[in-house]
């Protein structure tokens, strides 16, 4: 049985995240890096990404292609590519819009959201969603202040490692808002091509907020019994903080995604 929709559509948002690396952040040139990304399902492929992060000044462009392979091409052959905009400042970062188009089973799907003023101000869905039922939890304006799609949220700026995991992220993915709420669990080392040394673990508390059916199962687990972990490493002098490694629990296994290749393009 392969995972559930909702549990993938995590595993999508935490393969982006190896690739959120603003090493431009400080930089005088633009800088661009190319990464190449992996999930897993009880050990088995499932997709596979390629990113290409450019970061010029504060400003950061973020494009990649997500398609599935191995078990994941046998259950739901899906592809896709995404695209976020926006900019770094002191106090995080602040996205200007994110695009997600891809092919499930054969059906095109969208998701197009646009922010203003620090919060979203648009957000555009195909195929457009089917009647809510009375178990909905509506999204309302107060929902979308400050929120920011799911590229923006890895961005983790901190003044020490220390800092890294005592956080809140409020993320929107389009439909779901969600407080992904970050907690200390370890420290460690690690070493991968591009860096060695040390690492932060935290565990993320997934919190749903609106936009979603009261009840689901597979949303109740993540929330109130899924264990899921997010490694951090320091990105060169710049006080930004990425994730190289996560794993997601699910009702029926984990899911972990890892980064195999992240270097400057040549």
């Amino acid at each position: 049985m392969p995972p559930c929709p909702l549990s993938l559509r995590l595993a999508a948002i935490a393969l982006l995240l190896p690739a959120l690396m603003p090493f431009a952040a400080t930089a005088a040139a633009p800088q661009t890096f190319n990464g190449d990304y992996s999930v897993t399902y009880l050990g088995l492929p499932v997709a596979r990404a390629a990113i290409r992060s450019v970061y010029d000044g504060d400003a950061y462009n973020i494009s990649g292609t997500v398609n599935s392979a191995g078990l994941g091409r046998i259950f739901d052959n899906t592809k896709g590519s995404l695209t976020a905009t926006g900019r770094i400042t002191g106090a995080g970062p602040t996205p200007r819009a994110f695009r997600a188009e891809y092919i499930s089973a054969r059906k095109p799907s969208l998701v197009d959201i646009r922010f203003a003023d620090g919060t979203v101000a648009s957000t555009e869905v195909t195929p457009k969603p089917r009647k809510r039922g009375k178990d909905w939890v509506a999204l309302d304006a107060g929902h979308l202040r400050q929120a920011i799609d799911p590229i923006a949220s890895t961005m983790v700026r901190a003044d020490s490692i220390d800092q890294v995991c005592g956080r809140t992220v409020k993320m929107y993915d389009g439909e779901i808002r969600a407080d992904l709420r970050l907690s200390f669990a370890s420290k460690g080392n690690i070493s991968v091509k591009g860096y060695k040394g040390p690492t932060v673990t935290c565990r993320m508390n997934f919190q749903p907020v609106a936009g979603y059916r009261q009840g689901k199962k597979s949303l109740d687990y993540l929330k109130n019994r899924s264990r899921i972990m997010v490694t951090f490493a320091p990105v060169g002098e710049t006080g930004v903080y990425a994730p190289i490694h996560a794993t997601i629990g699910t009702q029926i296994g984990t899911i972990t995604v890892s980064a195999h290749r992240f270097e400057a393009a040549r």
